[in-house]
């Protein structure tokens, strides 16, 4: 039981969070918007893999990287810091291309 795998998304969280201050790209810009729509993302990857889990799709591997604590029955705590990773990192890139293509037009 480590903290190693956990300890490295919440890094990359905390890159994402520097990124969206320092341009602000998400909840810099549209903070109760934003966390409407990370939360929506979280609750619906969350309910995937909960189905998954239910149907025997999805099982958790023994690691040595992993800090071995459960939220439920197959689903561990990394499992949510994850998907709250994935869905902040997928706003922060979908803004950032909006910004990027909409700067890249008013050269023209």
């Amino acid at each position: 039981m480590t903290l190693v795998y956990l300890v490295v998304l919440l890094g990359g969280l905390a890159c994402m969070v520097l990124l969206d201050v320092r341009y602000r790209l998400v909840f810099g810009a549209v903070g109760a918007r934003a966390a409407i729509t990370l939360a929506i993302g979280v609750i619906f990857f969350l309910a995937w893999d909960l189905a998954g889990i239910a149907l025997g799709i999805f099982h958790r591997g023994e690691n040595a990287v992993s800090t071995g604590i459960l939220l439920a029955p197959e689903l561990p705590i990394e499992e949510l810091v994850f998907l709250s990773f994935l869905c902040y990192l997928t706003l922060v890139l979908y803004t950032g291309i909006v910004r990027l293509i909409a700067a890249r037009e008013d050269r023209r």
